[in-house]
């Protein structure tokens, strides 16, 4: 028992951070029906940005609090992020809106390698030890440890997950989202700009990818410049096995992803009989991602894109 609410932690804590960067995914293909395969790669920009304001924190302001620093460096990689994003956006996907759709897959491919590489120019190749600057100290829960970095964590997906929804579901910039979304042409005949609701998208999603970035490193003490690859991989199948496109979706997708890899990581080695290991705990993951969509396409909440044809 105490083994599995380990792992029912580890993967909250995990599915958070895959449900922030899968909302970016599916915000973005619900307005324009286009992955941002470079996505996970404005993860990694937060997550090194956020590494560099952090270690500035630590020498001019030393006796701050951990959380006040952690809340500064996230602050800080937010509008960095929302840079990187808007610029990829308007450099790279605004001519191809109407364009094939292998083009927007071509060019994010493109745009995922110069962001890694300039990453690697900035910060150079070699991983960099995230400042532990909260208490390592664990809390107990009915047998299992929990760090105040997890929690803060947990706090902070949820903080911005529902102020995502609060955004989408109840403000006049989120109806004009939806809208957007529905059907970008009536929504331009009723006076919405496409424009500023797709540039208000791309800056929404890369401000939560700043913030799983920065708590990815943080967590996993550690950031380099290809570390956005696999979250990025499996936050984007988490977005399709919640329902691509559902922002709803994206985050019970990032949650059950997350609670199915770590699952899989406790009890892989019993129920195979000590033959694969922990690091196999992927397996489970995409089997699920599997079966899922081999039963309803669409994904588990279904896909919210309107027919644009």
């Amino acid at each position: 028992m105490d083994t599995f609410i380990q792992q029912i932690i580890n993967g909250l804590v995990l599915g958070s951070m895959y449900a922030l960067i899968a909302l970016g995914y599916t915000m973005v293909y619900g307005v324009l029906n286009l992955i941002n395969f470079a996505h996970g790669d404005v993860l990694m920009i937060g997550a090194m940005a956020g590494l560099t304001i952090l270690k500035i924190v630590q020498v001019v302001a030393p006796d701050l609090p951990g959380v006040v620093k952690i809340i500064i460096a996230i602050c800080g990689a937010i509008p960095i992020c929302i840079a990187v994003n808007l610029l990829i956006e308007r450099v790279a996907y605004r001519r191809l809106r109407n364009a094939p759709r292998l083009a927007p897959l071509i060019t994010a491919i493109g745009v995922s390698i110069l962001l890694q590489t300039f990453a690697m120019m900035i910060w150079g190749r070699s991983p960099i030890a995230f400042p532990q600057v909260i208490s390592a100290d664990s809390y107990h829960i009915m047998g299992a440890l929990i760090s105040p970095t997890q929690v803060m964590l947990l706090v902070l997906a949820g903080i911005s997950m529902f102020g995502l929804v609060l955004l989408v579901e109840k403000t006049k910039m989120g109806r004009a989202m939806r809208a957007t979304a529905e059907n970008p042409r009536v929504a331009g005949l009723m006076g919405v700009d496409s424009n500023a609701v797709i540039v208000l998208t791309f800056a929404i999603g890369a401000a939560l990818a700043a913030v799983a970035g920065v708590m990815w490193g943080a967590t996993y003490a550690s950031a380099q410049f290809a570390m956005g690859f696999v979250p990025g991989l499996k936050a984007f199948s988490a977005a399709v096995l919640g329902g691509i496109g559902n922002i709803y979706g994206a985050m019970l997708g990032g949650i059950l992803l997350g609670l199915i890899e770590s699952l899989g990581a406790g009890y892989i080695g019993d129920l195979t009989g000590g033959f694969l290991g922990s690091h196999y705990q992927d397996i489970f993951a995409f089997v699920v991602l599997i079966i899922v969509l081999t039963l309803r396409p669409s994904g588990i909440m279904g896909e919210r894109v309107a027919d644009r044809a």
